[in-house]
């Protein structure tokens, strides 16, 4: 049940941060855009060093729905539920490796995207282009996260003034 539990708080968690908090970050707020993806910091001190409270913050938001979706596992396997916000820690941790170096051996990266697993590589890109690679831990979120992008485009509060301002033309 450990390891059920581990996968459900994975799958969950990496479901709910993408689609209730990345998605509207992206599309309507700018903590994520200014913390996550600041040009000017490079990114693995900003995400796995950093004690800037608003990047904590960011941090926090991200990680709420692995920790809720641990919370409700806790009595079928309070093992599982630990098990399964340890590895969604190291993953952040270890998804911003690129920038010190980090490359995936072509044979483990060959497993972990045939597992839909997100790469260190994957996520660089992510960084450099916020538009794409949605999804914090698995790839098969990245597709739906963009459709929904699209979807809510002419809700963002940019497009409504530009609109705005041709109707008034």
């Amino acid at each position: 049940m450990a390891v059920v539990a581990a996968l459900v708080v994975l799958i969950v968690g990496d479901f709910g941060s993408t689609f209730f908090y990345h998605v509207p970050q992206h599309l309507w707020f700018t903590l994520h855009l200014r913390t996550h993806h600041d040009r000017r910091r490079p990114y693995f001190d900003h995400a796995v060093l950093s004690t800037d409270p608003w990047v904590l913050l960011d941090g926090f938001l991200g990680a709420l729905p692995y920790i809720l979706a641990a919370a409700l596992l806790w009595h079928v396997s309070w093992p599982g539920a630990i098990a399964g916000l340890l590895l969604g820690q190291l993953h952040v941790w270890w998804r911003h490796t690129t920038e010190i170096g980090w490359r995936t051996p072509p044979r483990l990266a060959a497993v972990l995207r045939a597992a839909q697993i997100v790469l260190p590589e994957d996520h660089d890109g992510h960084h450099r282009n916020p538009h794409t690679e949605f999804g914090d831990i698995f790839r098969f979120y990245d597709a739906p996260a963009r459709a929904l992008l699209a979807l809510l485009a002419p809700t963002r509060r940019r497009q409504r003034k530009t609109v705005k301002r041709l109707q008034s033309i």
